[in-house]
């Protein structure tokens, strides 16, 4: 009689995100660790980092983003928080809370070290035509901000531009930070010597996933099926 146990079949394992459920619940109620409210002090002058990154996507014709064009598959892209390098951040949240909610487990790859940082989603941007010199701009994505115990005090943002006076399409990331409190020594001196790089390999490699995604989209390719799938 054999004492084999059967392999649990690919479908039937839960999603990823679950075995994160209960490092999700614990930051529910956490606070964010820096004060928000003074965002517009916040500047290079008083010790804060600011960035600013963009990279074209595939044009559309001009207009309102197309059914299945470049906009609406960054779109989904971003909700799903797929674009960020797997190799570096992986970001787990409850696919069925809404996105104006939503509360991520980060984790964080260096060397051989993971890392886990809660962040909240501060704001969705939505809008249907942003006045801007170059004509008026849909725009969509949404922000988020540090949480205690993060390594990092700040908010990034992450949007999809559609120009809808020449069809141009980018995707943009702005972000406001500053190193938060580190009590390991060890991590203490890690980043500091090594945060700076890893923020800017974020965003450069965040862009490049991100275009290679929506091409793969709009040639009909599925996505990953490491990401999380999303409530209808």
């Amino acid at each position: 009689m054999s004492n084999q146990v059967a392999a649990v079949p690919a479908a039937a394992k839960p999603p990823a995100w679950e075995q994160y459920r209960a490092r999700l619940d614990s930051y529910a109620n956490a606070k964010v660790n820096y004060d928000f409210s003074r965002q517009n002090e916040y500047t290079s002058a008083t010790g804060w980092r600011l960035d600013d990154y963009e990279t074209d996507l595939p044009a559309e014709a001009p207009g309102p983003p197309e059914a299945a064009g470049s906009f609406a598959a960054a779109q989904d892209v971003l909700r799903r928080y797929a674009f960020p390098p797997p190799d570096l951040i992986t970001g787990y949240f409850d696919p069925s809370a809404p996105l104006e909610k939503r509360i991520m487990v980060l984790r964080a790859h260096f060397l051989v070290f993971n890392f886990y940082f809660g962040v909240r989603v501060s704001e969705v941007t939505d809008e249907e035509a942003r006045p801007t010199p170059g004509g008026p701009e849909r725009v969509w994505g949404y922000g988020y901000r540090t949480l205690e115990g993060h390594f990092e005090k700040g908010q990034i943002d992450f949007t999809i531009h559609k120009n809808l006076t020449t069809g141009a399409v980018q995707f943009r990331i702005h972000a406001v930070s500053q190193p938060g409190q580190i009590r390991n020594p060890f991590y203490w001196l890690g980043f500091k010597l090594f945060g700076r790089i890893l923020q800017r390999k974020f965003a450069r490699e965040s862009q490049r996933r991100m275009k290679e995604l929506v091409a793969k989209a709009l040639t009909g390719q599925q996505l990953p099926q490491t990401l999380p799938a999303m409530a209808g």
